[in-house]
Parts: C-alpha cells; sequence; structure tokens
C-alpha cells in the first residue's frame, strides 16, 4: 500500500477512536459480535441520524466521526460510473458465454478494482456518489421479451443460465473471507420486472403462480440461497396488484419467510415516491415511507425516508421499526469493514497497479472471445491476415459507443473494432476505411465514395448494428423514441440499404460485424452478408477480439442466451408477461436463430448420449453421459447443453424445451471427450399451475448437444443432438 494512503487511513482511524467520550464505544470494537456493535452504534443515534443513513446518500454524522457513505454503485461489467476501470462485456455477452466459472473470475477482478478503487479515494478522503463497496448488480431479471431495452444488462431468457452465471458473479463479487465482505453484492430487480421502460413507475406485471415459480423466482433464489447475495433491490412495478417496494408476498412471504433471506432490501431509485405518484396505493410520501418501511424496505435510493421521522410523529410507525431496518442495514456496512480500521480486512492493501492491469485487460478479452456468437459462416472464415486489401466500413467500427452498452466503466485504452483490424492485418496488406453509413438515419450527402471502392478489394468488413443510444434505460438512450425500448425489432433501414449497395452486382466476400445487446431482425443481413459475427457490446477487448476470431486466432464459441425471432408477430403483446408464446422454452413459430446457437470453426459431433437408468426413481439422480468428438480441422471450444422435453399432461402449460445445464469444453481436431451430468430430482420436476413442483407424469426426453435440438438448429448448421428417454416412474 502507498505511503499517503496507509498515512492517511491511521489519521482516520486515530480520529474515530479520539471521539469525545467514545474512546472506548463496543462499536469499535471489532472483536465484539456483530450484532452487539450494531446495536450499541443505534443506541448512540438520534431519529433523525437513524432515518439519514437508510438512505443511499447517507450523510457524515460528525459528533461520532462516521463519515458520510454512498450506497449507490454500479458494476454490471466493471466498476461503473466511477474512477478508470477495466469494461469487461456487457452483461448479455457474459450469458453467451454459456461459462459460470469465467463469470467467477470476472466478478473477481471487479470486485478487486472496486476496492483499489475505493481505498484510493477514502485516502484522499472522498466519499462522493458511486464511490462505494455497495454495488447494485447483478440484473437477473429474464429478458422475456426483444423488445425491453435493458435486457442487455440480463444474461438473457433462461432462468437457469441466469441462476448459474448469476451465482458465480456475486460469489466473485463478494470474496469468500469468513468474516468480510469484499463489496456488497445486489439482485435485481425484484421481482417480475422486464419493461415497458415508460410505464415501469405504475405498471403491474401480471403473473401466474406457474411462470412465477418457473421463471421468473428462481434466480434469485439461487442468489439467495446459493450465492448468499447481500442485498435484493424491489422493482418500480406492481407485481399481481402490489407494488414491488410494498409487496408482502415477495419480501415477506418469500424472501424473508420462505428463503430466510438476511440481508438488507433496498428500493429501486425514485420507487419509493411511485407509491402515491404512480400506483396511488398510498396518499402522500409520508405514508409511502411508512408503507416501505413495514413491509421490509430498509434502504431508500432516494429522499422518500425522510419522512420516516414525521411518520413517527404521527403514529403510522414506531421508532422500534426503524432500529429493526437499520440493524439489517448497518449490518452490511460492518460485515464491509468500515468501522474497523486500517487493514482490518484482506481486502485493504488492494492499490491502483489492480485496475485496468495487463491481467484483467486479458480477462476482458478472453469473456469478449467466448461471448461473441457466429451465426452465419458460408466458408468466408476465416480470413487470411495476408490479403491484399480489406475495407472496413460501417457506423460502429470507429464507435466507443458501440463497446460499451449500458452500466459502463471507462479508461484510456479502448480497442475499437476497427483498430483492433488494422493491428491485426500482415505487412504487405492493405487496410482502408471509410464510415460509409450513419448509425440511424441516411446519408445527408448523396455522394458515396464507399462502397464502389469497398467492392475492389479481397474483403469487406461491414460494423454495424445498434448501440446504447437506441437501446438502454429509461432516460439514457437519448436516440430512442421509446424511453430506451426498441419497439421496432429491424436494424435501422439506411444500414440496410448500405449493405445492399455492397452487396449489388459484387462478389466480394462481405462479412457483417454485427453490434447490440438485445435480439434484433437479422434477416437481411444473414441473406446479404457471407458471414454474420454477433458482438453484442464488447467491452474494451472487443476490437482486438473481433480481430482473433475474423482472422482464425481463436474460435468462436459463444451461444445465443436468448431467442431471435423472425417478426415481433411471433410474440405475444410486450406488456404481457404470460410465458406462453415466448422465449424458446413455450415459442413455437420458428425463430430466425434459436436460443443455445452458435456456429464454430471446428466441427462437433454427439454420436450417443447415456443415462444411468431407464426410468426415473423417487428422490434418485440420473447421471447422464455424452460423448463430444471435435472432427474438424481447427481447434474449438462447445458450450455441451442438456435440455429436457416432459411429455405434456393435458391442458397444462408444459415448456417444449429446459435447460438444465451445461459445460464448456476444448477440443483439438480429431479428440473426443466424455461430458457427465447430474440431474437431480428437483431438475426434472415441472411446476405445475399452482406453482408446485411435481414429478413427471410420462416419458422425459434427455437432449445433449451444442444448440437447442430442434431442426431449425441444424438447418442454420449446427450438429443434431443426442436423446435419450427416461420412462416415468
Amino acid at each position: 500500500m502507498h505511503k499517503r494512503l496507509l498515512l492517511s487511513s491511521a489519521l482516520a482511524w486515530l480520529s474515530l477512536q479520539n471521539v469525545q467520550g467514545q474512546q472506548q464505544a463496543l462499536y469499535l470494537n471489532p472483536n465484539q459480535p456483530l450484532n452487539a456493535r450494531v446495536s450499541d452504534l443505534i443506541a448512540k443515534l438520534t431519529l433523525e441520524e437513524k432515518v439519514s443513513q437508510m438512505l443511499d446518500q447517507s450523510p457524515a454524522i460528525q459528533r461520532l466521526n462516521i463519515p458520510a457513505y454512498s450506497w449507490w454503485n454500479e458494476a454490471l461489467h466493471g466498476v461503473g460510473r466511477s474512477a478508470p476501470a477495466t469494461v469487461f462485456p456487457q452483461a448479455i455477452g457474459l450469458g453467451a458465454t454459456f461459462d459460470d466459472d469465467l463469470a467467477l473470475r470476472e466478478a473477481t477482478a471487479i470486485s478487486d478494482e472496486a476496492r483499489a478503487v475505493y481505498n484510493a479515494a477514502i485516502a484522499k478522503n472522498h466519499y462522493v456518489k458511486y464511490g462505494g463497496l455497495t454495488f447494485w448488480t447483478p440484473n437477473i431479471n429474464i429478458f422475456r421479451d426483444p423488445r425491453w431495452g435493458r435486457g442487455q444488462e440480463t444474461y438473457g431468457e433462461d432462468p437457469t443460465l441466469t441462476s448459474r452465471i448469476g451465482v458465480a458473479f456475486v460469489k466473485g463479487l463478494q470474496g469468500n473471507d469468513p468474516k468480510y465482505l469484499k463489496v456488497a453484492a445486489c439482485a435485481k430487480h425484484y421481482a417480475v420486472h422486464s419493461g415497458p421502460e415508460k410505464l415501469r413507475h405504475e405498471f403491474n406485471a401480471q403473473a401466474s403462480p406457474q411462470d412465477l415459480r418457473e421463471t421468473y423466482l428462481p434466480a434469485f433464489k439461487a442468489l439467495v440461497k446459493e450465492g448468499n447475495v447481500e442485498a435484493v433491490m424491489c422493482a418500480y412495478n406492481s407485481t399481481n396488484g402490489e407494488p414491488c417496494c410494498g409487496n408482502t408476498f415477495l419480501l415477506q412471504d418469500v424472501l424473508r419467510k420462505e428463503w430466510k433471506f438476511r440481508g438488507h432490501v433496498v428500493s429501486d431509485c425514485g420507487a419509493l415516491d411511485d407509491l402515491y405518484e404512480g400506483h396511488k396505493v398510498v396518499k402522500n410520501k409520508t405514508e409511502a415511507a411508512a408503507l416501505a418501511l413495514q413491509r421490509g424496505v430498509e434502504l431508500n435510493c432516494g429522499d422518500t425516508y425522510t419522512k420516516l421521522p414525521d411518520a413517527v410523529r404521527q403514529g403510522l410507525i414506531k421508532e422500534s421499526q426503524i432500529d429493526s431496518a437499520l440493524a439489517i442495514l448497518l449490518r452490511t456496512r460492518f460485515k464491509l469493514g468500515l468501522f474497523d480500521g486500517q487493514n482490518a480486512t484482506p481486502y485493504d492493501r488492494l492499490g491502483p497497479e489492480v485496475v485496468n492491469s495487463t491481467a484483467h485487460r486479458a480477462l476482458a478479452k478472453e469473456v469478449a472471445l467466448k461471448s461473441m456468437v457466429l451465426l452465419k459462416n458460408n466458408g468466408v472464415l476465416p480470413l487470411r491476415p495476408d490479403l491484399g486489401k480489406y475495407f472496413v466500413t460501417g457506423p460502429n467500427a470507429t464507435s466507443v459507443e458501440a463497446l460499451l452498452g449500458n452500466y459502463y466503466g471507462v479508461n484510456g485504452q479502448m480497442s475499437t473494432i476497427l483498430e483492433g483490424l488494422v493491428g491485426a492485418v500482415q505487412p504487405g496488406s492493405q487496410i482502408e476505411y471509410k464510415q460509409g453509413a450513419l448509425l440511424d438515419r441516411p446519408n445527408i450527402n448523396p455522394i458515396d465514395w464507399t462502397t464502389g471502392e469497398a467492392k475492389q478489394t479481397n474483403a469487406i468488413i461491414v460494423v454495424m448494428g445498434i448501440t446504447g443510444v437506441l437501446e438502454g434505460e429509461e432516460g439514457e438512450s437519448i436516440a430512442s423514441a421509446h424511453a430506451g425500448d426498441r419497439l421496432d425489432y429491424n436494424l435501422p433501414k439506411n444500414q440496410i440499404d448500405f449493405l445492399k449497395k455492397l452487396r449489388q452486382g459484387s462478389k466480394t466476400p462481405i462479412i457483417a460485424v454485427v453490434t447490440g445487446g438485445s435480439p434484433m431482425n437479422l434477416a437481411e443481413v444473414h441473406e446479404l452478408a457471407d458471414a454474420v459475427l454477433l458482438t453484442w457490446y464488447p467491452g474494451e477487448e472487443g476490437g482486438n477480439a473481433v480481430a482473433d476470431l475474423i482472422f482464425g486466432k481463436a474460435s468462436p464459441s459463444g451461444k445465443l442466451p436468448i431467442t431471435f425471432p423472425k417478426s415481433l408477430d411471433q410474440l405475444p403483446a410486450y406488456e404481457s408477461y404470460g410465458m406462453k408464446g415466448r422465449t424458446y422454452r413455450y415459442l413455437e413459430a420458428e425463430p430466425m436463430y434459436p436460443f443455445g446457437y452458435g456456429l464454430s470453426y471446428a466441427k462437433f459431433e454427439y454420436p450417443s448420449v447415456k443415462l444411468s437408468t431407464k426410468k426415473i426413481v423417487k428422490n434418485k439422480p440420473v447421471e447422464v453421459e455424452a460423448t463430444i468428438t471435435n472432427t474438424g480441422k481447427m481447434e474449438g471450444e462447445e458450450v455441451v447443453q442438456l435440455y429436457l422435453t416432459h411429455t405434456a399432461a393435458k391442458g397444462s402449460q408444459t415448456p417444449l424445451y429446459a435447460l438444465k445445464s451445461f459445460k464448456r469444453v476444448k477440443l483439438q481436431p480429431g479428440a473426443s471427450t466424455t461430458v457427465k451430468f447430474t440431474l437431480t430430482p428437483e431438475q426434472l420436476a415441472l411446476i405445475n399451475e399452482k406453482g408446485e413442483a411435481v414429478a413427471p407424469s410420462g416419458p422425459v426426453k434427455v437432449w445433449v448437444g451444442g444448440s437447442l435440438p430442434t431442426q431449425r438448429s441444424q438447418d442454420l448448421g449446427a450438429t443434431k443432438a443426442a436423446m435419450a428417454t427416461l420412462a416415468a416412474r
């Protein structure tokens, strides 16, 4: 640790120790029991001081030398809105890796940087917004509809994938010290939340018991019970008639009683004002504060809780209720070591050298490489790096926005896609760039110096798609006509017109590199281009990763964590939260690109799958073995996916397919390996219309393959999955 940081920390600690009359304060003694320390501190606070510590920007309490603290911090794909930090691929890209070990490593790197940034800030006595250790990450909502602009923040449409990636991410953030949290993670937005953005402050999401237990709640349950997540954020909307930040069923019956959650609940920002302004379940701010506290919200992002003292004076709540809520909340600050002095935690010596380090940049590139999805390849990829001339064009080739997505950090070393491609071609080759087209509107100048010249080269690389200015959160996407949502499924027409001009009368290979965080209509892109590579928002190493894939230094291995429908006409209304007709589990229409799909330069075959039993036995797991062989000519990684298809009971809502497990394997050409899975009774069960888990009543098909086991996957180039059948008991 630097001398200045040591000195500043020492002075802060001495100052805290020398508070008049508090030299022996129990709450300052790290050797005392946690609950006793919390109670001691609360006993020293006035009512107004207690309430002040329940706001997202908690002010300093000078008489106790308690510094200000910012509860609001972001780390969706790197430390965000704060100091320079490593920018990893957007969360939807991490979902596309289908790699929970990679998620753990990424989150571990992020939390290292978070601690380093915090340590450096407090050494300079900087206590500012986005400068704390409580991170409102991850977003584990289900990306149920491609119109939702914030779907890019999630890990996709599947509850199993979301749970696995989410639990790993939380563990990486919070660390594994038995006493101290590295940082505190937060599962959001609880629950049944995924648009529309414009209506979120007043919208009521209706979800059946089956859809709740099968789709919307499993990831939250996993993060609470397996990940021990420290916080849960309640959503803006109502669910089944009650605002989520005042929802008895969600906050009390399920979260506290059923799942035994012991951390704190934070409101989404401004959500408590929605109780009277949007949902109109109470008359004013004071009543909203009282209701939220009674229902189980400990921390208010906003200022509604400034009215809690008034609520006490009016008899709406008791001060003891504030004490109980504050006790839950303060436990987090104590577990972070914020009252324990210098070098109390194993994380206090993390310094600026870890931020955007060589190792973290390499990890960002690894995530980007494993996240990108090859949607089409007629044989043109990989390109040789020594051709005569390459032409790079398109609105996103030099765009930093196309690397970031939303909830991002920044640093001074962002690799745009153009920069990555230029750095990869060999001496003696030419590479030319012209933007050629604007992002979302026709060129004003009709003179075209791009498409004709591009056709005279050996390969055209068109970097197109969308960015965070077109999709995202309510007030952030400044070019969105729908508050960040994408109610038009198509790419901007001018981009398609530009691609058509490049294709017209030319046989020059066209590689379309598509950026974006959600499904989009790529039918014409698929038809016009020789290869289509979906990059998501790939982070600071995005350009270098694209170059490695295009020029064959690595093989694509990402898989789609969300279905790409052919059109929005295939889907139910955006406002409908019923799962029928949604996601790969219930969409009966043929999609453009199926869930789990993604091509490789290697070729993987699945000759067979073996089960440990032919019949389901009550309370007994089933062992599954599958052999995978790389019959191609290049090394590659494959995401081996296990799906179940249950026999549909008459009149029931039964998934067409359900992902239950997945594993990544790397195989050299000609090599084979055996992958083993264990199907637990819980995984084999179905959820009925009452939300209850029930044993299968008919045969269950067990599929193992590299994509959703449908004909559409095979038509696009995926290998046929292997299948075996389990008889019902």
